[in-house]
């Protein structure tokens, strides 16, 4: 697997890329492998600059506070996998993996894959949160006690879970989501980590989302989102080792993104469209 690392001082001109040009990088890429130009690749980046994303079938009039970002100068932008509205900017760390459906056997469907890549990130997690000492204090009110217990009453193995579909939780609170993206011979899974993001402009940009996980019990943002206190450095370490990302660096497909930011990412039509209950 390549390794393409946006986030250093040393990375290639991607970098410097705008909001629009890191989500196109990460279709670019998918294009790339599913044509079998390019293979497999682990991505991170880091955006610089605040903006908000939405979901690829989501309501921007629905998910988000479109005043506040005006008034914030912030760009609300559309991605072309699922899940739900997200705040980027400085302190959230975003990974992207690129691969081939077949070398996979646990990646033959949407929920197989979810579960499979997941649980390897559970338990990298878990490992690095384990070496936390002391172990940082959460509010003792959040969360609930029923928030703490299985399906079965059984208390959790561990402060690091996986929840809902596609979060990662700590101790009950999420700090990181995910989705993924399907074509016909490769996929692109991606996610953020938030490390040392400021939390509060996330209630500010966001409304309760219109759709939630049982679990987070109609929490506001403040009461279910966390940082996990755990380096960018470290993050990176443990999944480029995870996925044995050590080629690379892999090629930043730009005349693809040039395209799709035409056609999409940077394409007001593609952004503000209103999709219906098919899409």
């Amino acid at each position: 697997m390549q390794l393409l690392d946006q986030t250093t001082r040393a990375a290639p001109i991607g970098a410097r890329f705008t909001p629009e040009q890191n989500l196109a990088c990460d279709e670019a890429l998918l294009e790339a492998c599913d044509s079998g130009e390019a293979g497999e690749v682990l991505r991170f980046w880091e955006s610089p600059d605040f903006f908000v994303v939405v979901g690829y079938g989501q309501s921007i009039s629905l998910e988000v506070d479109s005043a506040a970002c005006r008034e914030r100068g912030l760009p609300i932008l559309r991605r072309s996998s699922g899940g739900g509205a997200v705040v980027q900017g400085p302190g959230c760390l975003n990974y992207s993996l690129i691969l081939r459906i077949r070398e996979h056997e646990a990646c033959h469907t949407i929920a197989s894959t979810n579960d499979f890549i997941m649980q390897r990130h559970r338990t990298v997690m878990a490992r690095l949160a384990a070496a936390l000492n002391p172990a940082p204090v959460i509010p003792e009110t959040w969360p609930p006690a029923s928030l703490a217990r299985g399906k079965a009453g059984e208390p959790f193995p561990a402060p690091i879970a996986v929840r809902g579909v596609t979060d990662l939780t700590w101790r009950g609170w999420k700090f990181s989501g995910n989705a993924q993206r399907r074509r016909r011979h490769a996929l692109l899974f991606h996610g953020t980590f938030l490390l040392h993001f400021d939390l509060a402009l996330v209630g500010a940009l966001l409304p309760q989302p219109s759709r939630q996980p049982d679990y987070r019990q109609n929490r506001r943002h403040s009461d279910f989102l966390t940082n996990l206190p755990i380096s960018a450095g470290a993050v990176k370490s443990a999944l480029m080792q995870d996925w044995s990302a050590t080629d690379g660096p892999a090629e930043v497909p730009l005349a693809a993104m040039e395209r799709l930011m035409a056609e999409q990412y940077g394409n007001p039509a593609w952004t503000e469209r209103t999709l219906g209950p098919s899409s």
